[in-house]
């Protein structure tokens, strides 16, 4: 069985985009692995369902997966935009391996280095997307999942059985 790797932050990530997209993924067949920033469990924002950790994000080995996706909330910036998970994104990245985030998440993606000319999406809030997305020299497309190559981006929680979908479609 194919396995797909969730990356969630240790405390606050946005509990619908890992249930629902976790969902989708897993009545496709696949298995999924969940990876934080801390062992143990993640907390979820907003009184959601937690989930448990198998491994930290300094544990990952990118060949261990046919893709690997994380997931945003409110925290995902405060836990995961960081040097272990640049080095996972920018092996995906170097190794054409299928990669992607939804919410705030993408934004790391952006500040890993690897979205030079991709089309992406992501939430906009707080109306910083923008500048995040012309500070990596990134095209922003205006859709709830947005799929270019092997990376796919999503704006949110009400995106996540798509961004599911879509990553299922790409692994497949």
């Amino acid at each position: 069985m194919k396995k797909v790797l969730l990356v969630v932050a240790s405390d606050g990530f946005r509990p619908e985009e890992y249930w629902d997209t976790k969902k989708v993924i897993e009545k496709a067949g696949f298995e999924i692995v969940t990876a934080s920033n801390k062992s143990g469990v993640a907390k979820a924002a907003y009184k959601g369902k937690n989930a448990p950790v198998d491994l930290t994000i300094i544990r990952v080995d990118i060949e261990d997966y046919a893709g690997i996706y994380f997931i945003g909330g409110p925290s995902s910036l405060i836990h995961l935009d960081n040097e272990a998970s640049y080095r996972v994104i920018r092996e995906l990245f170097k190794g054409k391996k299928p990669f992607g985030a939804i919410c705030l998440a993408p934004r790391i993606l952006a500040h890993a280095g690897v979205m030079a000319g991709k089309k992406m999406t992501g939430w906009d809030d707080d109306n910083k997307l923008d500048r995040e997305i012309e500070k990596a020299d990134a095209k922003r497309v205006l859709k709830p999942v947005v799929t270019d190559g092997n990376i796919i981006t999503a704006n949110g929680p009400a995106a996540a059985e798509d961004f599911g979908k879509a990553i299922v479609k790409l692994l497949k």
